[in-house]
Protein backbone atom coordinates (compact mmCIF):
# COMPACT_ATOMS: atom_id res chain seq x y z
CA UNK A 1 0.00 0.00 0.00
CA UNK A 2 0.97 3.03 -0.95
CA UNK A 3 0.61 6.70 0.75
CA UNK A 4 -1.46 9.16 -1.75
CA UNK A 5 0.44 12.59 -2.44
CA UNK A 6 -1.61 14.93 -5.07
CA UNK A 7 -0.30 16.94 -7.58
CA UNK A 8 -1.33 20.33 -7.91
CA UNK A 9 -2.05 19.68 -11.72
CA UNK A 10 -5.12 16.98 -9.82
CA UNK A 11 -6.54 19.31 -7.76
CA UNK A 12 -10.49 19.99 -7.94
CA UNK A 13 -11.52 23.28 -6.29
CA UNK A 14 -15.08 23.89 -5.88
CA UNK A 15 -16.99 27.22 -4.89
CA UNK A 16 -18.59 27.71 -1.48
CA UNK A 17 -20.75 30.00 -0.03
CA UNK A 18 -21.51 30.61 3.88
CA UNK A 19 -23.73 32.89 4.83
CA UNK A 20 -22.43 34.63 8.35
CA UNK A 21 -25.77 35.90 9.54
CA UNK A 22 -26.02 35.34 13.34
CA UNK A 23 -23.42 32.63 13.48
CA UNK A 24 -20.62 32.38 15.84
CA UNK A 25 -17.44 34.23 14.81
CA UNK A 26 -15.12 31.34 15.83
CA UNK A 27 -16.77 28.34 15.06
CA UNK A 28 -17.43 29.62 11.63
CA UNK A 29 -13.75 30.76 11.32
CA UNK A 30 -12.26 27.07 12.11
CA UNK A 31 -14.85 25.56 9.58
CA UNK A 32 -13.52 28.14 7.09
CA UNK A 33 -10.27 27.08 8.06
CA UNK A 34 -10.70 23.91 7.15
CA UNK A 35 -12.25 23.84 4.00
CA UNK A 36 -9.38 26.52 2.94
CA UNK A 37 -6.54 23.89 3.55
CA UNK A 38 -8.66 21.60 2.04
CA UNK A 39 -8.89 18.76 5.28
CA UNK A 40 -12.20 17.84 4.92
CA UNK A 41 -11.26 16.00 1.54
CA UNK A 42 -9.93 12.63 1.37
CA UNK A 43 -7.09 14.04 -0.88
CA UNK A 44 -5.49 16.26 1.56
CA UNK A 45 -2.21 16.92 1.39
CA UNK A 46 -0.29 19.46 3.39
CA UNK A 47 1.99 20.55 0.68
CA UNK A 48 -0.50 21.53 -2.02
CA UNK A 49 -3.07 23.72 -1.73
CA UNK A 50 -6.19 21.69 -2.70
CA UNK A 51 -9.13 23.73 -0.28
CA UNK A 52 -12.04 25.29 -2.16
CA UNK A 53 -12.78 28.60 -2.72
CA UNK A 54 -14.72 29.89 0.33
CA UNK A 55 -17.33 32.92 0.18
CA UNK A 56 -18.61 34.20 2.87
CA UNK A 57 -21.80 37.05 3.27
CA UNK A 58 -23.49 38.75 6.17
CA UNK A 59 -19.93 39.32 7.59
CA UNK A 60 -21.00 42.40 9.32
CA UNK A 61 -23.87 39.93 10.91
CA UNK A 62 -21.25 37.78 12.96
CA UNK A 63 -22.01 37.20 16.72
CA UNK A 64 -19.48 37.08 19.37
CA UNK A 65 -20.02 34.93 22.50
CA UNK A 66 -19.57 36.50 26.08
CA UNK A 67 -18.53 40.28 26.24
CA UNK A 68 -16.05 39.96 23.55
CA UNK A 69 -18.53 42.50 21.21
CA UNK A 70 -17.28 45.06 23.40
CA UNK A 71 -13.64 43.69 25.38
CA UNK A 72 -12.09 41.91 22.58
CA UNK A 73 -8.93 44.24 21.14
CA UNK A 74 -7.45 44.02 17.74
CA UNK A 75 -3.47 44.92 18.02
CA UNK A 76 -1.47 46.74 15.32
CA UNK A 77 1.77 48.70 15.01
CA UNK A 78 2.57 51.95 12.99
CA UNK A 79 5.89 51.60 12.75
CA UNK A 80 7.22 54.22 14.57
CA UNK A 81 8.13 54.32 18.28
CA UNK A 82 5.21 54.05 20.78
CA UNK A 83 2.72 53.67 17.76
CA UNK A 84 1.16 50.27 18.94
CA UNK A 85 -3.16 50.90 18.13
CA UNK A 86 -5.95 48.73 19.43
CA UNK A 87 -9.44 48.96 18.38
CA UNK A 88 -12.30 46.63 19.96
CA UNK A 89 -14.33 44.26 17.97
CA UNK A 90 -17.73 46.16 18.01
CA UNK A 91 -15.38 49.18 16.59
CA UNK A 92 -14.85 47.55 13.59
CA UNK A 93 -17.69 45.41 13.23
CA UNK A 94 -19.60 48.87 12.86
CA UNK A 95 -17.15 50.30 11.39
CA UNK A 96 -16.45 50.93 7.57
CA UNK A 97 -15.13 47.27 7.28
CA UNK A 98 -16.72 44.92 8.89
CA UNK A 99 -15.47 41.86 7.03
CA UNK A 100 -11.98 42.04 8.39
CA UNK A 101 -12.95 40.86 11.91
CA UNK A 102 -13.73 37.23 10.01
CA UNK A 103 -10.51 37.56 7.86
CA UNK A 104 -8.65 38.02 10.87
CA UNK A 105 -10.14 34.90 13.02
CA UNK A 106 -9.78 32.65 10.04
CA UNK A 107 -6.04 34.12 9.02
CA UNK A 108 -5.02 33.14 12.75
CA UNK A 109 -6.56 29.46 12.72
CA UNK A 110 -4.36 28.98 9.91
CA UNK A 111 -0.85 27.91 9.67
CA UNK A 112 1.53 30.56 9.22
CA UNK A 113 3.76 30.13 6.18
CA UNK A 114 3.43 31.26 2.22
CA UNK A 115 1.25 28.05 1.31
CA UNK A 116 -1.57 29.32 4.17
CA UNK A 117 -0.93 33.03 2.31
CA UNK A 118 -1.86 31.49 -0.90
CA UNK A 119 -5.05 29.28 0.64
CA UNK A 120 -6.10 32.91 2.29
CA UNK A 121 -6.43 34.56 -1.37
CA UNK A 122 -9.26 32.03 -1.77
CA UNK A 123 -11.32 33.48 0.71
CA UNK A 124 -13.24 36.21 0.09
CA UNK A 125 -15.33 38.33 2.25
CA UNK A 126 -18.12 40.45 1.96
CA UNK A 127 -20.14 42.66 4.57
CA UNK A 128 -23.35 42.69 3.10
CA UNK A 129 -25.15 39.71 0.91
CA UNK A 130 -24.46 40.93 -2.44
CA UNK A 131 -21.17 39.07 -4.40
CA UNK A 132 -19.97 39.04 -7.64
CA UNK A 133 -18.99 35.27 -7.86
CA UNK A 134 -22.60 34.07 -9.62
CA UNK A 135 -20.91 32.73 -12.44
CA UNK A 136 -18.80 30.17 -10.48
CA UNK A 137 -22.10 28.67 -8.96
CA UNK A 138 -21.24 28.20 -5.62
CA UNK A 139 -22.54 25.19 -3.43
CA UNK A 140 -24.11 26.95 0.18
CA UNK A 141 -22.63 25.53 2.98
CA UNK A 142 -25.28 25.48 6.04
CA UNK A 143 -22.76 25.95 8.65
CA UNK A 144 -25.82 26.35 11.16
CA UNK A 145 -26.83 22.85 11.27
CA UNK A 146 -23.64 21.30 11.57
CA UNK A 147 -24.11 21.82 15.56
CA UNK A 148 -26.73 23.95 17.42
CA UNK A 149 -23.91 26.18 19.17
CA UNK A 150 -22.87 27.52 16.03
CA UNK A 151 -25.61 29.94 15.52
CA UNK A 152 -26.50 32.49 18.09
CA UNK A 153 -29.80 34.22 18.12
CA UNK A 154 -30.06 36.33 21.31
CA UNK A 155 -26.62 38.20 22.63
Amino acid sequence: MKTFSQKPAEVEKKWLIIDAEELVLGRMASIIANRLRGKHKPTFTPHVDDGDNVIVINAAKVKLTGKKYENKKYYWHTGYPGGIKERTARAIIEGRFPERVVQKAVERMMPGGPLSRQQMKNLRVYAGSEHPHEAQSPTVVDVASMNDKNKRIAS
